[in-house]
């Protein structure tokens, strides 16, 4: 069977970004965020962007090396326009996990949330950080 008989069939690509660019991807993609996750000298640093989330509904957790970030959002919007009224809710949770890339000293975290952006500071435990021992010559 040559592969040519079916190229009729499949989707004009260009006819497909247009129906891609119709989805709202922010909101699909808020259901997964994204972390950055980096280390400094002590730290290893968590930085995720989360913009319109109450960052009082955010629960943090490290266990065994592993951090998780979860939450819920509710979203309300009402519109009252020339006797037509209608409110939407839009509900949505995130639960996202990541192994970090040292042991940290999880009960040290420490978060905090700034323009959108929660930061999580976790200090390395001491047997992570780089040792250096200097050489006695004789």
């Amino acid at each position: 069977m040559s592969l040519v008989r079916y190229l009729p069939m499949l989707p004009n690509w260009s006819d497909m970004d247009k129906v891609l660019d119709d989805f709202n991807w922010p909101q699909l993609q808020g259901a997964i965020p994204a972390m950055d996750v980096y280390q400094t000298k002590d730290d290893v640093v968590v930085e995720t962007p989360l913009p319109g989330v109450d960052p009082e509904r955010v629960n943090i957790s490290i266990e065994n090396d592993v951090l998780t970030v979860e939450s819920e959002v509710e979203k309300k919007n009402e519109v009252d326009e020339r006797n037509y009224y209608r409110q939407e809710v839009r509900y949505s949770s995130f639960h996202r996990s990541v192994a970090l890339p040292t042991a940290v000293k999880g009960d040290k975290a420490k978060a905090t949330y700034d323009k959108g952006v929660l930061k999580i500071v976790i200090p390395k435990e001491e047997r992570a950080k780089p040792k250096t021992v200097k050489v006695e010559v004789k």
